[in-house]
């Protein structure tokens, strides 16, 4: 063999290497060693491994970590082929499986998942699906290049498929024929989650999803999130995940700078950290993290003050400090408690320092006579109050010049502020919503009204030990 025929076998063996490279993409996913090694990839593995355990799985994560192909799209077509790897722990089906996998609307179902799946139009078999393993692509009639459905040959020797659907079709279109597995990339209206849902009950069958939690505290969301707190969990059938940037070793710091700076202020936590907040219809568009601070102590001269929302169900306050040389107002502790006689509150309001505050009257729902009669309690309680000004939107306007400033801080201490923060939205219609919202009602009555009255504590300090001791005042400068 001359060197034109050796570099010819050369050529074709490298071309063979690139074609099965192509059309075998699976295989390449996860390996054992390298920078790509699985083990760098915890949370990924964290989310397979929940599969044999939990029938509703959720991987609530930010942008670019790979939850779309590396995840809902890998284990998927790890389901339709039957070809799981030797490290694979999560869930196995032994039979070909039927599934659907949704997302938003058709074109963005055929220019994501569809393409994740088989690859670009004319190039089917680059995809997560080994090209020798897909059977028939049958059209999907009204989108150009869109596929109805995917029939996949599956190691058993029999025919998985996979329909693939959209949100855009409505409820009604999830109705029907059971399913071993749903995956819905993006998030789903609440109906078609549950419609998707119901689907997979009868057969022992699964649900994932795999979304940036861009619609806030949307109530898909909160169906997982039943108090509101955000954080990985598993409860009864259901397994939230989540990952964020520093989760994956393929951004490099250089990428995940300049993602940082092209994304919106008001969307970086979601994006960057799969923190579901500020949707479309949040009140405060601002990050979390330019609200949230972790705690220090406060120095003992900063002005004090605090804000009180009333009412049965539930009494709430928030206790601030000034720092008067910058301006911003730190919301260092919190008050929040239900079903307690106003004698309890206000015993929390004085184990705060007795500072000086403002409260509304009418909270809750009450008649401004009501509001009286219990802003006299609290009166006749010893604490230092006043009537709020509750003129909402003025309020909420000033909340939100104080936090797009950074002038308004919270401790990180105050978990029940920051969940609900997390939750203060306005409905369709554009009315706030009058749910989990009392430590934002006090937020507000505190910055309208409360910091004007904030007072050094130092000061009483010395009015009391003046009272004390008149003929010596050890306060003078002289």
């Amino acid at each position: 063999m001359d060197d034109f025929e050796l570099k010819l076998e050369l050529a074709a063996v490298l071309e063979e290497k690139l074609r099965r490279q192509r059309e075998r993409k699976l295989l390449a996913y996860y390996p054992e060693s390298g920078p790509l090694r699985r083990s760098a990839y915890p949370k990924h593995m964290a989310f397979f491994e929940a599969g044999p355990r939990y029938r509703e799985r959720l991987m609530m994560a930010a942008n670019r970590v790979g939850k779309t192909e590396g995840i809902g799209g890998y284990e998927l077509t790890l389901h339709l082929t039957g070809r799981y790897p030797e490290w694979w722990r999560g869930r196995r089906f032994a039979k070909p499986v039927s599934a659907w996998a949704a997302g938003d609307t058709g074109k963005t179902t055929r220019d994501i998942l569809q393409q994740k799946l088989l690859g670009p139009p004319g190039y089917y078999g680059t995809g997560l699906i080994p090209k020798e393993d897909i059977l028939r692509t049958p059209a999907k009639a009204g989108i150009a290049d869109a596929v109805e459905m995917i029939v996949v040959r599956h190691e058993s020797g029999g025919e998985s498929r996979v329909v693939l659907k959209s949100y855009d079709q409505r409820r009604e279109s999830f109705q029907g024929t059971e399913q071993d597995i749903i995956w819905l990339d993006e998030e789903p209206p609440l109906d078609i989650y549950t419609e998707c849902l119901l689907r997979t009950m009868t057969n022992d069958g699964m649900v994932m999803l795999t979304f940036t939690p861009l619609l806030g505290m949307s109530a898909t969301v909160m169906a997982f999130l039943k108090d509101g707190e955000v954080r990985e969990r598993q409860e009864g059938t259901k397994y939230v995940g989540m990952a964020t940037w520093d989760d994956v070793p393929h951004l490099s710091q250089r990428q995940k700078d300049e993602l940082w700076a092209s994304i919106p202020p008001f969307q970086r936590d979601a994006r960057s950290k799969g923190v579901p907040q500020l949707g479309a219809g949040a009140i405060y568009p601002v990050a979390e993290s330019d609200v949230v601070v972790e705690p220090f102590e406060v120095p003992e001269h900063w002005p004090r003050c605090f804000g009180m929302d009333v009412g049965w169900n539930r009494t709430a306050a928030v206790f601030a400090a000034v720092d008067m040389e910058s301006d911003v107002v730190y919301v260092f502790s919190e008050h929040y408690m239900g079903a307690a006689e106003p004698a309890v509150h206000a015993e929390a309001v004085r184990a705060r320092g007795g500072m000086p505050g403002v409260i509304d009257p009418a909270s809750r729902g009450r008649t401004q006579i009501d509001g009286q009669q219990l802003f006299n309690r609290y009166k006749g309680l010893g604490l230092d109050i006043t009537v709020a000004n509750n003129a909402v939107e003025t309020g909420l306007y000033d909340v939100w010049q104080r936090m797009s400033s950074g002038r308004l801080k919270v401790f990180r201490s105050c978990v029940n502020w920051v969940n609900e923060f997390r939750l203060y939205r306005r409905d369709d219609k554009g009315r706030v919503v009058k749910e989990n919202d009392h430590l934002m009602d006090a937020t507000r009555y505190m910055v309208v009204s409360g910091v004007q009255r904030a007072k050094n504590p130092l000061n009483r300090m010395k009015r009391a030990f003046v009272e004390i001791m008149p003929s010596k005042n050890f306060f003078s400068r002289k």
